[in-house]
């Protein structure tokens, strides 16, 4: 199934998106007890799918890659967070930082998993039956303060405004049994940059899930995103960074085409 969050009428809904287009409402928790009313609905801004309890972020988990950035395979997953304010919906613009300004901003296509229940200590064998959905991310980044700006620190570089597209739908987990199994791709201005498979993942979901949830509780509603192929604007010769005018689109197998545009902060 594919859930859409969205406005109508100065409210915000849950909608499931039938293959014809139509919307019908979702009543009740998407994390709880819910249910397809059948009552159709008209669409007038769509959302992020999702809005977070928490961000989890995956670096260096495509092996292609860690060989393009020249870094050695990590022994376990790399974890740095965004917060709820990076957080931007399909159509909306990515905001090129110009208070801090960055003049390296860089596009990542992700998958994003979307945690459903409670996880603590979940084993891998039973990773996947915690996860609602999936939905298709970009973990825009501010090259030079991830480097250079945060102390060592990956954060400064990955948490400012708008830096973290989300949508177009989210994809319930039944409707994707193998999430690293999945095409997955970045293009830029019509121009493809990025076109991989989430097969070359280090650290399948499944995995990632397993270790993130060990000794550690991920609420209902707590968004992980899984790490980037290879193609990243950085690792090109010239460098390719986004900039005011583009735009910019992630498209995921079974899930869809999350585009946004992009504008220098005002």
């Amino acid at each position: 199934m594919k859930i859409v969050r969205f406005e109508t009428g100065g409210k915000v809904h849950l909608g499931r998106q039938h293959p014809d287009g139509r919307v019908t409402r979702i009543a009740g928790d998407l994390f709880g007890e819910h249910q397809d009313t059948g009552e159709v609905l008209r669409v007038e801004k769509l959302l992020a799918p999702v809005d977070p309890r928490d961000i989890l972020c995956i670096g260096l988990n495509y092996r292609k890659h860690a060989e393009e950035g020249k870094q050695a395979i990590p022994e376990n997953p790399v974890l740095f967070m965004k917060n709820s304010g990076t957080v931007q919906n399909p159509g909306d613009p990515i905001v090129l930082p110009r208070k801090l300004r960055s003049d390296q901003v860089d596009y990542e296509c992700e998958l994003a998993v979307v945690i459903g229940k409670t996880c603590h200590n979940v084993s891998k064998a039973d990773a996947l039956s915690h996860v609602l959905g999936y939905t298709c991310a970009n973990d825009v980044s501010a090259r030079d303060w991830q480097r250079n700006g945060g102390g060592g620190q990956w954060c400064r570089g990955k948490t400012f405004a708008t830096f973290l597209p989300l949508g177009p739908v989210l994809v319930t987990a039944d409707d994707i049994p193998n999430p690293n199994n999945l095409s997955i791709r970045t293009v830029l201005n019509g121009e493809v940059m990025q076109d991989w498979n989430t097969n070359d993942m280090i650290f399948d979901v499944a995995t990632l899930i397993e270790f993130l949830s060990a000794s550690t509780i991920l609420r209902p509603g707590t968004v992980i995103i899984t790490g980037t192929p290879h193609g990243v604007g950085f690792a090109r010769t010239p460098p390719v960074f986004l900039k005011a005018g583009d735009t910019v689109s992630i498209e995921i197998e079974r899930i869809g085409k999350l585009s946004n545009p992009v504008v220098d902060e005002q």
